[in-house]
C-alpha cells in the first residue's frame, strides 16, 4: 500500500469515490440527511487552506481516501466548534479494497501527520448510523468525545464526536 497526497486531476474522482463508500447508509437514514451527507462529501472542503488530502494506492489503483483538517478549521461549516486539535473527515474506502488495511492506514498517517507537528490530540466525528465505522475508531483507540457532537439536519440524527491521545 502506498499513501500520498491526492493529485488535483483526481478531485473529482475521489470525490465520487467518497459518495460511493457512503451510499449505503443512504437507506438507514432520512433523506434531508443523506442529502446533506452527499453534498457536503462532494464540496471542495477538502481544499480548504491547511487541509491535506491523503490517498491510499493499493497494486496501483485508487483504494480510498481521508482529508485532515487543520486546528480551528472550519471543518463542519458551522455545525460544530472549531476545534483545537487536527481533525480527521471523509474517511471512504472502495469496496473492492476493504478489509485491506487502508482504511486504518490512511487513519494511522493522520494521527503520524499530527503528532509530527506537535499536536497530542485528533478529533473526529461519525455519524451514529456508520457503525463499522465506530468500531474502528474504537478500535483504533479514539474515545466519545459527546461534548462536542452535533445534529447537522435536525431530525434526530448525532454526528458523534471522537478524540484520540497522541
Amino acid at each position: 500500500m502506498k499513501l500520498r497526497e491526492a493529485r488535483p486531476e483526481e478531485l473529482t474522482l475521489l470525490r465520487e469515490m467518497r459518495v460511493k463508500a457512503y451510499s449505503p447508509y443512504a437507506e438507514l437514514i432520512p433523506s434531508g440527511h443523506w442529502d446533506a451527507l452527499r453534498q457536503s462529501l462532494q464540496s471542495e472542503a477538502d481544499q480548504l487552506p491547511g487541509a491535506e488530502f491523503i490517498v491510499a494506492e493499493i497494486e496501483g489503483k485508487l483504494a480510498g481516501s481521508v482529508v485532515l483538517f487543520p486546528p480551528k478549521s472550519n471543518a463542519y461549516d458551522g455545525l460544530a466548534d472549531a476545534a483545537e486539535y487536527p481533525e480527521i473527515r471523509m474517511l471512504a474506502v472502495d469496496e473492492t479494497f476493504r478489509g485491506k488495511g487502508a482504511a486504518s492506514a490512511l487513519i494511522e498517517a493522520c494521527v503520524d501527520r499530527s503528532r509530527d507537528k506537535g499536536y497530542r490530540q485528533i478529533g473526529l466525528h461519525t455519524g451514529e448510523f456508520m457503525e463499522p465505522a465506530i468500531r474502528l475508531y474504537e478500535r483504533l483507540g479514539f474515545r466519545r468525545f459527546p461534548e462536542h457532537d452535533f445534529q447537522p439536519a435536525d431530525d434526530g440524527i448525532n454526528v458523534r464526536a471522537y478524540r484520540l491521545e497522541i
